[in-house]
């Protein structure tokens, strides 16, 4: 467990402050446990002094590592449109459903960085990413989420090989997400979705031209 750190990509509002602020506290001390990092400390007071002096919308990415190091920084953001509809694209590159640290957002992301080059960037604004048994995982910055007509969008199951997404969890508790496999023919049978803490929920359609 050496060679990378822990990652938390936080959106920050003037008005509003850190989105999902619980949650990542939440996630960042679990994923710390479950690989022998010490336990994140005054990680709240380094977040509120990265954007003291901001008027705007932040992306803040927080790292830390084995050695209990913090480190912040931030960037300007622009949330989406509304109207925002992704274009997604299958990759080839394939994850390991038994690769525990997938379920872990570090640095580590060579297997996401290579899914990403498999398509020019005005070809997809994401690539969805399949297990080794061809089922659908998630995107490589993002969840994925499918409304198969239920009113409950499916998104599948940390099993497959994914990671246990911010906006993932809170949908899940909230009762608007449950778990259950997908399927890629299952892809153009609903409506599609991917989404993270920093963007929230965006409405996407598989392109396979």
């Amino acid at each position: 467990m050496t060679g990378f750190s822990l990652i938390e990509t936080l959106r920050w509002q003037p008005d509003e402050g850190f989105i999902r602020l619980r949650l990542h506290l939440a996630r960042l001390s679990r994923s710390a446990r479950r690989i022998g990092f010490p336990e994140p400390m005054d990680v709240v007071a380094k977040l509120e002094a990265a954007v003291i002096e901001e008027k705007g919308p932040r992306r803040i990415r927080l790292t830390f590592d084995r050695e209990g190091r913090i480190d912040v920084t931030t960037a300007p953001f622009t949330p989406l449109p509304q109207d925002t509809i992704w274009k997604l694209r299958l990759a080839g590159t394939r994850l390991n459903s038994t690769d525990k640290l997938l379920r872990i957002k570090t640095t580590r992301r060579a297997v996401y960085e290579a899914a990403r080059a498999e398509f020019l960037q005005q070809q997809a604004d994401e690539v969805i990413m399949l297990n080794e048994r061809q089922e659908v995982c998630e995107g490589t910055i993002t969840s994925v989420f499918l409304d198969d007509g239920s009113g409950i969008l499916r998104t599948p199951p940390i099993s497959c090989g994914l990671l246990a997404g911010v906006l993932r969890t809170e949908l899940i508790c909230q009762r608007k997400a449950r778990v259950g496999r997908i399927t890629p023919d299952e892809l153009d049978e609903g409506t599609l979705f991917v989404g993270n803490s920093l963007r929230g929920l965006i409405r996407a359609s598989l392109q396979k031209d």
